[in-house]
C-alpha cells in the first residue's frame, strides 16, 4: 500500500468516525459519501414545522452527500434544543432526517420548600410553563434554587427534579427540595494577627459565631457577600489604629465534617505600626490664611495614624472652607511616609475644585413617600453651587428620617461640563409598627406597654402614634401627632393629648393628668433646635394618707395649669441611641400661669459628653454629665407635685425621692425648688464581648436637692452634696434591654432614703 493511498483511508475513517461517534443523544447511521441529495425527508416531527428542521441544517438539496456538512448539520440540530435525539440516515439518493422532539413543560412545581415560597422560586429559575424542556435547563434551574438557599444559610439544601410524563410529548416538572438546616458558624479564627487578639478583631465584624442566643439574628449564618464586608471592616480597622500596611491575605470558609457549620479563617498581614509625622496646610486660594481653618483639622503629629481621622479632617476642612465664602473646593492629601522611623506626614492640598451648579436632583426608589419629603432634606438646591460637604450632609439626614432600608445619594455628569445631577436612589422600609412591651424595674414595679404608631403617615413624613401603658404604680394614654414640616416651612409642630395616674407613695398621694400641648420646634443652626410647647391640663391629688405630710394635704384637690415651655437643645453627639463621642446640651424653661390656678416659673440646663478613652481601646468611653435646675413660685409657694425629686435611675444608690427635703413626722419626700447633680462614668466591655452584648460601667453620681416653702422647724433640708459610686452593666439581651446598677451612698444625710440595688428590664415584641 502506498502512502497517498493510506493517507486518503486515513482521513475517510476519521470522517465517518465524526457521524458514528454520539453528540449527546444524536447519532446518524453511516452515511456513504458521494452521489447527490435530490431529497430531505424529515421524520418524527410534531411541533416542529419540517421547514424549520431543514433551516437549522448545512446541507441542502442538489449538494454531495458530504460526511463534514452531515456532521455540522447533526450539531446545528441538536444545538437548538428543541430534540431530545436526532439521527440521518441514507436511501439511495434520499436524506432521511429522523428526530425525537424535547417535551414542552405542562407545569411546574415545588415540594418540600417551607422557607421559600414557590413565588420567589419560580421568579428566579429559568423555564416557564410551555417552554421546551432540556435536561441543560433543569440542570441550570437547580444550581439557581440551590443558590437561593445558600444565600439564606442552607448549605445541606438538596434539589431533585422530577418528571411526570403525559399525553402529547408534555411533562410536568417537578423541584423536590430537601432545605436542611441552617448552616451557621462554628468558629472564627485568625492568622497573623499580633496586636490585637481573636476576640478584639472578631467585635469589628458583622459575622458573628452561631450562639444558642442568637435566635433574632442572622448574622451567625454563612453568608459570603458578608464577609466581603468583614473584610473591609477588619481594614478600616487596623487603618484607624496606624497600620497602614495591613492587608487580608486570604478568609477561608471550610464547612467541618458533618456539613452542619462553617469555620472561618482570616488570614492577615498586620505590617508595622505608623504614628503621624509633619501634618502641614498649603492652599491656592486667594486671600485664604491656611491657619485660619487650622482648628479643623484632627490630624495631630506624633499620635497613632488614623485613617479614618484624615477622612474626617478633608470633610471638616471642606465644611470649613465652604463657609469662608469659597464655593468650589477640592482638598487633597499628599503623604509622606518614612518606613524607618515609621511616620506618615500629611500635607493638606487646598485648592479651587471645578466650578460644577446642580442642575436638578433626581429621586428614585420612594414608591410610597412623596418627593418633597426627601427634596427638604438636602442642604442643596438646583441651582447652587455644588459642595461635596453639604451633599454628604443630606445623605445623612435622609438616612435620619428612618423611613428607607437604603440610601444612595450620587452625582453624575450633567447637561454642560460645569452641571451635575445629583441622583437619590432609596428602598422604603416600613414605618408602621404595633409593639408590645413588657419590663420590670425597681422605680415602677412590672410594667406592660402597647403602642402603635406611624412614623411616615400617607408618605408624607407625619408622625402619628396612640400608647398605652400600665405598670405597678402608674397608667398612662397617650395620642401624639408631628407635623415636621408645617404649612412647607423648616418648623415642626403638633399635639399631644394625654391622661395617666401615678401613685406617688413616696409622697403619700395619688396623682391623676388629664391635659393636652401644641408645639412647634425649628432649627436655629444645623445641631442646634428649640422647641416651644403650650401646655394645659387638670391634675387632682387624691387619696391623701391620713398620716401625710401638711404640705401634701394642702395640695388634696383639683388644679389647673397652663404654661409654655421652652428648650433650646444643641447637639453635636455620635453613636445614635448610645452615644460614644461628642457632646449634647440643653437650656429648658417653663412658665406656668397664663390663667389656671398654679404660677411658677422653672429652669434646668442639662450637659452630656462623651469621649472615647483612646489608651484603653475604642470600646472605652468616658461619660460626664451634669444637670441643675432653680424654680420660684410667681405670688404664690411652689407645690410638692411640681418640685425637683432625685434618686432611683436619676440618682443611684437612693430610692426615688430619697434625696432632698423630707417631712419629718411623716417621712414624706416633698421635693426641692433647686438641685444639681453629676455624674462621671467609664464604660467597657467585658470579657465576652463578642459573644454577649454586655457592657460594665463604674459610675460616681453627687449631687444634692433642697429649698421649700414652708415651716422649716418640721422639715429636714440640707444643701450638702450625696455621692454614692459603684458599679453596673448594660446588657442587650435578645429579648430586651437589662440595666443593673449597685449604688454605694459615701455621703449622705441621716434623713436620706438609700437603695442598693437599681435594675430595670423592657423587651418590645
Amino acid at each position: 500500500m502506498t502512502v497517498g493511498r493510506g493517507a486518503a483511508l486515513l482521513c475517510g475513517f476519521f470522517a465517518l468516525l465524526l457521524l458514528v461517534l454520539p453528540l449527546g443523544r444524536a447519532s446518524a447511521q453511516i452515511v456513504q459519501p458521494g452521489g447527490v441529495i435530490q431529497e430531505i425527508r424529515i421524520e418524527g416531527a410534531q411541533r416542529v414545522d419540517p421547514e424549520t428542521v431543514r433551516s437549522y441544517m448545512r446541507t441542502n438539496l442538489g449538494e454531495a452527500f458530504d460526511p463534514i456538512a452531515l456532521d455540522q448539520s447533526l450539531k446545528s440540530l441538536f444545538e437548538t434544543g428543541l430534540f431530545a435525539d436526532v439521527t440521518l440516515a441514507r436511501n439511495g439518493n434520499t436524506l432521511i432526517v429522523n428526530v425525537v422532539e424535547n417535551p414542552v413543560i405542562n407545569r411546574i412545581a415545588f415540594e418540600g420548600n417551607q422557607r421559600i415560597e414557590d413565588e420567589q422560586l419560580q421568579g428566579e429559575i429559568e423555564l416557564r410553563p410551555r417552554v421546551v424542556f432540556t435536561r441543560t435547563k433543569v440542570q441550570n434551574d437547580v444550581q439557581r434554587i440551590l443558590e437561593i438557599y445558600r444565600r439564606e444559610g442552607r448549605f445541606n439544601a438538596s434539589v431533585e427534579p422530577k418528571i411526570i410524563q403525559l399525553e402529547q410529548n408534555r411533562v410536568d416538572l417537578v423541584f423536590e427540595i430537601d432545605e436542611g438546616e441552617i448552616t451557621g458558624i462554628s468558629a472564627i479564627n485568625f492568622v497573623g494577627n499580633r496586636e490585637f487578639s481573636d476576640g478584639e478583631l472578631r467585635s469589628e465584624l458583622a459575622t458573628v459565631e452561631t450562639a444558642w442566643w442568637r435566635f433574632f439574628t442572622s448574622a451567625d449564618v454563612y453568608d459570603p457577600d458578608r464577609l466581603a464586608f468583614d473584610r473591609e471592616n477588619l481594614r478600616r480597622f487596623y487603618l484607624s489604629e496606624g497600620f497602614a500596611d495591613f492587608r487580608v491575605v486570604s478568609t477561608v470558609a471550610e464547612l467541618d465534617p458533618d456539613r452542619s457549620s462553617f469555620i472561618i479563617t482570616f488570614t492577615v498581614e498586620e505590617g508595622p505600626r505608623y504614628r503621624f509625622g509633619a501634618i502641614d496646610l498649603n492652599t491656592t486660594l486667594k486671600d485664604l490664611d491656611p491657619e485660619a481653618v487650622r482648628d479643623s483639622v484632627e490630624t495631630v503629629e506624633g499620635e497613632w495614624y488614623d485613617a479614618s481621622l484624615v477622612d474626617e479632617t478633608v470633610d471638616a476642612l471642606t465644611e470649613e472652607v465652604s463657609n469662608l465664602g469659597y464655593a468650589f473646593v477640592d482638598i487633597r492629601t499628599r503623604t509622606d511616609r518614612d518606613r524607618e522611623n515609621l511616620t506618615i506626614g500629611l500635607t493638606y492640598e487646598i485648592e479651587e475644585g471645578p466650578k460644577v451648579y446642580v442642575e436638578r436632583i433626581d429621586i428614585e426608589g420612594n414608591v410610597r413617600t412623596l418627593d418633597r419629603v426627601i427634596r427638604r432634606e438636602f442642604r442643596l438646591v438646583e441651582g447652587d453651587a455644588f459642595n461635596a460637604a453639604k451633599l454628604r450632609r443630606s445623605r445623612e439626614r435622609i438616612r435620619n428620617l428612618e423611613f428607607f432600608q437604603a440610601v444612595e445619594v450620587t452625582n453624575e455628569p450633567g447637561s454642560a461640563p460645569d452641571k451635575t445631577v445629583v441622583k437619590v436612589e432609596v428602598e422604603e422600609a416600613s414605618t408602621g409598627e404595633v409593639s408590645l412591651g413588657a419590663g420590670v424595674s425597681t422605680s415602677v414595679g412590672p410594667l406592660a406597654r402597647i403602642q402603635i404608631r406611624e412614623r411616615n403617615l400617607l408618605g408624607r413624613g407625619q408622625d402619628l402614634r396612640l400608647g398605652f401603658q400600665l405598670s405597678g404604680i402608674s397608667t398612662q394614654l397617650d395620642l401624639s401627632f408631628t407635623e415636621p414640616y408645617f404649612m412647607g416651612r423648616d418648623v415642626s409642630a403638633g399635639f399631644d393629648l394625654f391622661r395617666n395616674t401615678l401613685e406617688r407613695e413616696e409622697s403619700s398621694f395619688d396623682q391623676k393628668r388629664l391635659g393636652g400641648a401644641l408645639r412647634a420646634g425649628y432649627n436655629v443652626t444645623e445641631y442646634t433646635r428649640n422647641i416651644w410647647r403650650y401646655q394645659l391640663e387638670r391634675r387632682t391629688i387624691e387619696d391623701v394618707k391620713d398620716d401625710a405630710s401638711f404640705a401634701v394635704k394642702s395640695e388634696e384637690g383639683t388644679t389647673i395649669r397652663s404654661g409654655i415651655n421652652q428648650e433650646l437643645i444643641w447637639d453635636r453627639t455620635e453613636g445614635g441611641p448610645n452615644p460614644t463621642s461628642g457632646f449634647l446640651l440643653s437650656y429648658e424653661t417653663n412658665v406656668t400661669g397664663l390663667g389656671g390656678d398654679v404660677r411658677f416659673l422653672r429652669n434646668e440646663v442639662k450637659g452630656n459628653y462623651y469621649h472615647p478613652i483612646d489608651a484603653l481601646g475604642e470600646e472605652f468611653t468616658i461619660f460626664l454629665g451634669g444637670t441643675g435646675g432653680h424654680m420660684l413660685g410667681l405670688g404664690q409657694d411652689t407645690r410638692v407635685s411640681d418640685r425637683f425629686f432625685l434618686g432611683g435611675t436619676t440618682f443611684r444608690g437612693f430610692e426615688f425621692g430619697g434625696v432632698g427635703p423630707r417631712d419629718i413626722p411623716s417621712g414624706d419626700a416633698i421635693g426641692g425648688k433647686q438641685y444639681y447633680k453629676g455624674t462621671v462614668e467609664v464604660r467597657f466591655p467585658l470579657g465576652f464581648q463578642d459573644a454577649l452584648d454586655v457592657q460594665g460601667r463604674l459610675f460616681a453620681d453627687a449631687g444634692a436637692v433642697w429649698g421649700f416653702d414652708g415651716d422649716t422647724a418640721t422639715v429636714n433640708d440640707s444643701s450638702a452634696p450625696r455621692l454614692a459610686i459603684g458599679p453596673g452593666l448594660v446588657w442587650n439581651s435578645p429579648l430586651g434591654l437589662v440595666a443593673i446598677d449597685f449604688g454605694f451612698p459615701i455621703i449622705k444625710e441621716e434623713f436620706d432614703e438609700t437603695q442598693l440595688v437599681n435594675f430595670s428590664f423592657g423587651v418590645q415584641f
